[in-house]
C-alpha cells in the first residue's frame, strides 16, 4: 500500500478527539511537509539550474496534475505574472478533466493516460520547455501520459510525487520526492502531501525567478501592477531602493508604467526612462548589473 493510502496508526481514534487536539492534531502535522520539502531541497535546486537555461532562450513552464496536485500547479502559474511579471502565454497549467475541474471533481478524469498524452502535445511542446508533472500518488495516469509525451518531445521533465520509487519521480529527468507518509485522514492528500507540494512548487518557481533577474536584492523589482494594492506596492519599493522620496519615487515610475526596474535604474543613475530601459536591456534585466554598467 502506498504510504500516503496508509492509516496513521498514532491517530486511529481521530474522531473521539476533543476538539482542540483535532485542529492542534492536524496543524502539526503540517510541519512534516515542510521537513519534507527540506530533505528534497538538493532536488529542486537541480531542478531550477536545469531550468534556467531553457527560461533563458525562451522556453515556458508547463504544469501538469490532476485534482489537488493539478490545482495547486494552477495555482502556481497564475501568480507568475502578478509577481515577476512573467508572460501568461510562458505559464501553461494542464489539469485533467480541463477548466471545469478546477471547481468540480471530474470523475476518472485523472484515470485518462492518452488524455494527458493529448494535452501536453496540444501545447506544442518543445526542447525549451519545463514540464511540471505532480501526483500525490507518484503513479496518476494522466499525469505520467503527460510526462512520457514531454519527454518524447524534448521538453525538460521535473516529477514531483509524495511516495517513494513513484513512476512520476522515477521517469522525469529529475524527480523530486515529497515523502510526506500517512495522512492524519488516510488518504486525504489534501493535507500535507498538498502541502509540500504547494512549498516546493512555490520554492522552484521562486527560486527561477531569482536567478532570472526578476528580482534585486529581496526586492519584487519585476511585479505587475495591476490594482491599487500593488501601485501602493511599487511606490513602496522603489523609495526602499533608491532613497527616494514618495513624490519623487511616483513622479518616476508614472513614466514608466509603473514598472520597478527601470524606476530604480532611472533615479539610481539620474537618467531618463529609455536610457534605464536600454541598461536593463544590456543587463538581461539584472537591476544590479544595469547599476554596475
Amino acid at each position: 500500500m502506498l504510504k500516503t493510502e496508509t492509516p496513521d496508526q498514532q491517530h486511529a481514534q481521530l474522531d473521539q478527539y476533543p476538539t482542540a487536539e483535532l485542529v492542534n492534531t492536524l496543524v502539526d502535522d503540517q510541519l512534516n511537509a515542510v521537513n519534507a520539502v527540506r530533505a528534497a531541497s538538493a532536488r529542486i535546486a537541480a531542478a531550477v539550474t536545469a531550468a534556467q537555461p531553457r527560461m533563458e532562450a525562451g522556453g515556458r513552464l508547463i504544469y501538469v496534475g490532476a485534482g489537488t496536485s493539478g490545482r495547486l500547479g494552477v495555482l502556481d502559474s497564475v501568480e507568475l505574472y502578478p509577481t515577476f511579471s512573467w508572460p501568461h502565454e510562458r505559464s501553461i497549467a494542464l489539469l485533467a478533466g480541463g477548466t471545469d475541474a478546477m471547481f468540480v471533481a471530474v470523475e476518472g478524469a485523472e484515470d485518462d493516460l492518452v488524455q494527458g498524452d493529448a494535452d501536453l502535445r496540444a501545447t506544442n511542446c518543445g526542447p525549451n520547455d519545463v514540464v511540471l508533472l505532480l501526483a500525490a500518488s507518484g503513479g496518476t495516469p494522466y499525469v505520467l501520459g503527460a510526462l512520457r509525451a514531454a519527454r518524447e518531445l524534448g521538453a525538460l521533465t521535473v516529477g514531483f510525487a509524495n511516495n517513494p520509487d513513484a513512476p512520476v519521480a522515477n521517469e522525469a529527468e529529475i524527480g523530486v520526492t515529497l515523502d510526506t507518509g500517512s495522512e492524519v485522514i488516510s488518504g486525504s492528500t489534501r493535507l500535507k502531501a498538498g502541502t509540500s507540494q504547494k512549498i516546493a512548487l512555490n520554492s522552484f518557481s521562486s527560486a527561477l525567478m531569482v536567478r532570472l533577474n526578476k528580482v534585486y536584492g529581496n526586492l519584487m523589482v519585476d511585479l505587475k501592477p495591476t490594482n491599487a494594492k500593488l501601485i501602493r506596492r511599487a511606490v513602496r519599493l522603489t523609495m526602499i531602493a533608491t532613497g527616494a522620496d514618495e513624490q519623487a519615487a511616483r513622479a518616476v515610475l508614472e513614466q514608466c508604467d509603473f514598472h520597478v526596474k527601470v524606476a530604480v535604474v532611472a533615479l539610481t543613475r539620474q537618467t531618463d526612462i529609455g536610457q534605464a530601459r536600454a541598461l536593463l536591456d544590456q543587463a538581461s534585466g539584472s537591476v544590479r548589473r544595469a547599476l554596475a554598467a
